[in-house]
């Protein structure tokens, strides 16, 4: 089933899932970085994700990301609205953390090529990945080296061979912080990824996980110490969510700082 109009809206069985991190974390003032491994609640989950061979399919059971309910026989999940605030300036995002994998270390110039990765088509809405996203996150922070990383990928149309291309230098970023990759021209989404390189100069020191996520809430801005907003589904859109889904809120703060972030998401189902 599907809402269908007002009176749908309205009437949908709804859940609340609290995010707040009560310890806050290092970060590199205005790019993006992990909450995944700040405590609160939940619980903080872990960076070392152990498994470079195929990677796993990330769902709400995995430590670090909320419970969600099941939905009723049939229903489809919505991501209806979002509270959220913090006690630093900030642009908050939540994206649905599908697939990862790593630790991949960076102390070695060297392609990595997953097989047999499961299958994420079930987490995608329209079946094929359209707006999907690649993200690299730091596990392990990187030395002062002019070290690279490029992802190989399958785009959503089902074309594979396509690439990211490397990113500009790594050299002395942080735990925790992550690095959006571009898709290649014409793409517009990406069904799974196919292999991590590590190119440029050797690390002495560093490792990356890469992760296949689909953004549900973007444009979250606390534009001041302690202040927040409440996004409805006006500017939600209604992103569709899985019961399985691996709520995944990341953070862009003004300072070095990612503050004690709060969020209150409510999720529909009808």
């Amino acid at each position: 089933m599907a809402l269908t109009g007002g009176d749908g809206l309205v009437a949908a069985a709804r859940q609340f899932i609290p995010i707040t991190k009560t310890a806050s974390a290092t970060t590199t003032a205005a790019q993006w970085h992990t909450l995944l491994g700040n405590a609160g609640n939940p619980g903080a989950g872990s960076l070392s994700i152990g498994n470079t061979t195929a990677g796993v399919l990330v769902d709400d059971a995995v430590a670090g990301f909320p419970l969600l309910n099941a939905f009723g026989s049939g229903n489809t999940g919505y991501l209806h609205s979002v509270a959220f605030a913090n006690t630093v300036a900030c642009r908050l995002e939540v994206k649905d953390r599908i697939w990862h994998a790593g630790s991949v270390v960076m102390t070695t110039l060297a392609t990595t090529t997953f097989t047999g990765q499961p299958s994420a088509l079930g987490r995608f809405p329209d079946g094929a990945g359209v707006g999907t996203e690649i993200w690299i996150e730091i596990n392990a922070a990187v030395s002062a080296t002019a070290t690279t990383v490029a992802v190989g990928y399958t785009n959503s149309a089902g074309t594979a061979g396509r690439t990211t291309g490397a990113t500009a230098t790594l050299a002395s970023y942080i735990t925790g912080r992550l690095i959006q990759m571009p898709l290649q021209a014409g793409d517009v989404g990406v069904q799974k990824i196919d292999s991590v390189t590590i190119g440029g100069t050797v690390a002495s020191a560093g490792s990356v996980n890469v992760i296949l996520a689909r953004p549900l809430w973007e444009g979250g801005r606390v534009p001041v110490v302690g202040a927040g907003d409440v996004h409805g589904p006006d500017k939600t859109g209604l992103p569709i969510v899985y019961a399985t889904s691996a709520l995944w809120p990341i953070i862009a703060a003004d300072s070095a700082s990612s503050g004690i972030p709060d969020l209150l998401l409510t999720v529909i189902n009808a």
